[in-house]
């Protein structure tokens, strides 16, 4: 039996997964049934599923692209004998992606795909002062859950979509799937539309000022309503960044409009140091007021809570990873795929939950030899429920638009 490696992430000891340990998910725990279903559909094998590209990514480094399949059988065999350490998920062709070394490169093209949204929690380390690095706790996972909101919020309301899943990438970021046609549909110059609309905090660089156009778009006064109450909690109490006063020098000072008040806060906080983000933002009202008291300037004041609305969105807004949203040809990994690093399935996630609540797999093996090999018993279960759920949604709303489609056409073509 292959040995795994035992290794610290922070958080306690955890068994890599040996080459053995993914055989063995494969064979007796990845839900294949379900991805198969979700990717193509309907239950029944089409053109969804037989030209969607998968590739696999294998310990040794290697890469294999443009698989595919034509049913489940044949995607769970496949899978299990080559025994990847992850496999993503691209595109559906005009062509099945297998057949691309037999034809023009030129001749296969990307139809359709699933728009997606990575979030990482990298992107908020800036702020982030519970955890550094690959290490997530439920205090920092608070960033991910209110992006996931926005993002929400924003799909619902603005586009109109409703058959979207948040998957947890497995260690300390989560990707969303929006399976609706009229997103899987869209070309590149649109993805990157709808990126660019949703993608509001662009510059990951803190030491400049955010300065978001006024009036803001009523997405952002939307996004900043759900924000705002978290600010004081999150950033202010538990991540506390600026009590570290170089940091709030660096990262806080540049943020406000007025030239004045960042050298009167600087002399104060040099004068009084250390004190605590909630402080320093308090600070910053107590310190305006003597300076608005001086200035001829009317909007001041409106300036400044511009100012502090702009931290907001920047501190708490969604950072995304534009690269995965833009193309249609990307791939991304699988829901239910291990990571390899921390032995975490992927699961589909809710507002509700915490990176503590990922199955990791040398648990399910356990679960699995104490109650005979029954999946259903294990604690992987109730996350195949929620994504079959979804599934069934997804499955039933294209068979909706599809017969729609068909009845325009058909009322098209009497009308000639």
């Amino acid at each position: 039996m292959e040995q795994s490696d035992v290794v610290a992430n922070g958080n306690g000891k955890f068994k890599t997964p040996s080459s053995s340990d993914m055989q063995y998910y494969y064979q007796c725990l990845f839900p294949f049934k379900v991805i198969f279903n979700w990717l193509n559909h309907s239950p029944k094998p089409g053109r969804d599923i037989v030209n969607r590209e998968f590739a696999m990514a294998f310990r040794s480094g290697a890469y294999k692209r443009y698989n595919s399949y034509n049913s489940v059988q044949e995607f769970k065999t496949q899978i299990e004998k080559a025994n990847p350490d992850r496999f993503e998920i691209g595109a559906i062709y005009n062509k099945a992606p297998r057949e691309r070394d037999t034809i023009l490169k030129s001749e296969m093209k990307p139809l359709e795909k699933e728009l997606v949204f990575d979030i990482d929690m990298d992107d908020y380390d800036t702020f982030r002062t519970c955890c550094s690095g690959a290490q997530v706790c439920e205090r920092c996972w608070k960033f991910i859950t209110l992006a996931m909101l926005v993002v929400n919020t924003t799909l619902t309301e603005d586009f109109a979509y409703e058959d979207f899943i948040w998957v947890f990438s497995g260690r300390r970021g989560a990707h969303c799937w929006v399976s609706d046609k009229r997103a899987r549909i869209l070309h590149d110059l649109q993805r990157r539309n709808v990126l660019d609309y949703v993608n509001v905090v662009r510059d990951r660089n803190a030491d400049k000022r955010l300065s978001l156009k006024r009036p803001y778009h009523p997405h952002l006064v939307r996004s900043l309503e759900i924000l705002k109450p978290h600010f004081a909690s999150i950033i202010l109490e538990e991540q506390n960044p600026w009590q570290n006063d170089e940091h709030a020098f660096t990262t806080l000072l540049p943020c406000l409009h007025d030239k004045n008040l960042i050298d009167a806060l600087r002399r104060y906080w040099s004068e009084n140091p250390n004190r605590s983000s909630k402080e320093k933002w308090n600070d910053i009202d107590v310190i305006a007021s003597k300076e608005i008291k001086t200035s001829r300037k009317q909007d001041y004041a409106t300036r400044l809570r511009e100012c502090k609305e702009d931290m907001v969105i920047a501190t708490l807004y969604p950072k995304l990873d534009i690269e995965v949203t833009k193309q249609t040809i990307h791939l991304l990994k699988s829901p239910f795929c291990i990571h390899p690093s921390t032995g975490n399935v992927c699961v589909p996630i809710d507002m509700k939950f915490n990176p503590d609540q990922a199955p990791k797999l040398i648990t399910l093996q356990h679960e699995m030899e104490q109650n005979g090999n029954n999946v259903e018993k294990t604690s992987l279960q109730p996350f195949i429920e929620l994504f079959q759920q979804h599934v069934n949604k997804v499955m039933k709303n294209d068979m909706g638009t599809v017969k729609r489609e068909r009845a325009e056409d058909g009322e098209t073509s009497l009308e000639f």
